[in-house]
């Protein structure tokens, strides 16, 4: 069905004699009805002439009719409400964080529609340089935090947009921290010797079967804490990733938990092949467990978890990444370079790529979108394999 266009004539009031006009504007997407009133201008050629502007800009849908609403009211109870049903529940939780203790506190009370780039610019210089909340580090968030903000601030109000609520994105004129500056930190990764001296002094700690399986598989902190005995298949030598463990808050709004999520990161789930070592570790790390459980008896929360606390309930991911930091703060591990947990997924695919396993099989198992995503995240091994590639072809072409 077309658009109406809107039509009105000026009407002069009989007690004031000033004029003003009525006009019933396009319909909201959601069909309800717009009506601009307008009054107290002094001759009817000026308000004809408002009549006309508002009449152009609707035909456009450039007009958008004032609504008095703050910033914080839109994004807490349109906004938010809207997106947890169309991303990931830890991206939902990342968002729901982000606005209520940064943006709201500094922009929730200006109107939506008076929101400008400008005012973003001074936000996010305020952000870098003081918006720490927690913690013992600078008082600045990093760039890349910034930037993160910028982003969830730029979807919220693009929705805004769409709903009219608004002309135009003021994200769109503001300058947030730049790509460059707003980089991941350098990945930092051990050598093959490096990692089997880890992996065999932690052979004895209780969390060394977990430190072992991701070193040697490459996979997500998540997907190892949400890897069930019933994704293994140890006689074929696979695993299943179906499923992972993410922070999410917890139902009484105090602090957050672990919790299983269906799926992986990338989305889909995905098969990979276990070398023996890890079958073997596995193997007996299901014995230690089994033994685990009866001592407990009706205590042990059975959710099938290969990773699980003593008593089976899930590991907090972010307390699991924290006992690896403290670990690596001992003094026997003092002659290893420090690395975050995550760096065991960068060593492996590092180790991989150097021995000269396939990108797409390196991909693949790591649930990568695509291969490209991996060469870009390793461009370090692949210069240092081009140059190793460039002198075999060379020693062929002329003889070693």
């Amino acid at each position: 069905m077309s658009k109406r266009s809107p039509s009105a004539v000026p009407r002069k009031d009989p007690v004031t004699g000033l004029w003003g006009f009525v006009i019933d504007l396009t319909p909201m997407p959601d069909g309800k009805r717009q009506q601009k009133r307008r009054k107290g201008f002094a001759t009817k050629k000026e308000a004809q002439a408002a009549l006309d502007a508002i009449r152009v800009k609707s035909r456009a849908g450039t007009y958008v009719a004032p609504k008095r609403q703050r910033f914080a009211d839109y994004l807490v109870n349109d906004w938010l409400p809207t997106v947890r049903v169309r991303l990931a529940p830890s991206t939902v939780d990342s968002y729901d964080r982000n606005v209520r203790n940064h943006i709201v506190p500094a922009l929730g009370g200006v109107q939506l529609q008076a929101l400008n780039g400008s005012m973003l610019n001074s936000f996010y210089a305020d952000l870098l340089e003081g918006g720490r909340k927690r913690g013992s580090q600078s008082p600045g968030l990093k760039p890349r935090t910034v930037r993160y903000i910028h982003t969830i601030v730029h979807k919220a109000l693009d929705d805004a947009v769409k709903l009219q609520y608004v002309v135009s994105n003021a994200a769109d004129q503001a300058t947030p921290p730049s790509a460059k500056a707003s980089r991941a930190p350098e990945m930092k990764t051990w050598t093959a010797k490096e990692l089997g001296e880890f992996i065999e002094r932690t052979a004895d700690d209780r969390y060394g079967p977990a430190w072992f399986f991701l070193a040697t598989t490459g996979c997500r902190r998540g997907e190892g804490l949400g890897l069930r005995w019933s994704d293994l298949d140890l006689g074929a030598g696979s695993a299943s990733i179906r499923q992972q463990v993410v922070p999410l808050p917890k139902a009484s709004g105090k602090g957050r938990e672990g919790r299983i999520v269906p799926g992986t990161k990338g989305g889909d789930a995905r098969v990979i092949e276990l070398d023996a070592r890890t079958v073997g570790a596995l193997k007996r790390w299901k014995k230690t467990q089994n033994q685990e459980r009866l001592l407990l008896g009706e205590g042990y929360e059975d959710h099938d978890l290969v990773f699980a606390r003593p008593d089976g309930r899930l590991q907090h991911p972010e307390a699991f990444s924290k006992t690896f930091d403290r670990r690596l703060r001992q003094e026997r591990f003092s002659d290893l370079p420090t690395i975050r947990l995550h760096d065991l997924r960068h060593t492996w695919a590092t180790l991989a790529l150097e021995a000269g396993v396939d990108v797409a099989v390196v991909s693949k198992r790591l649930g990568h979108s695509s291969p490209f995503t991996t060469w870009n995240t390793y461009q370090h091994v692949r210069k240092g394999m081009q140059g190793d590639a460039a002198q075999r072809v060379a020693d062929s072409i002329f003889g070693v």
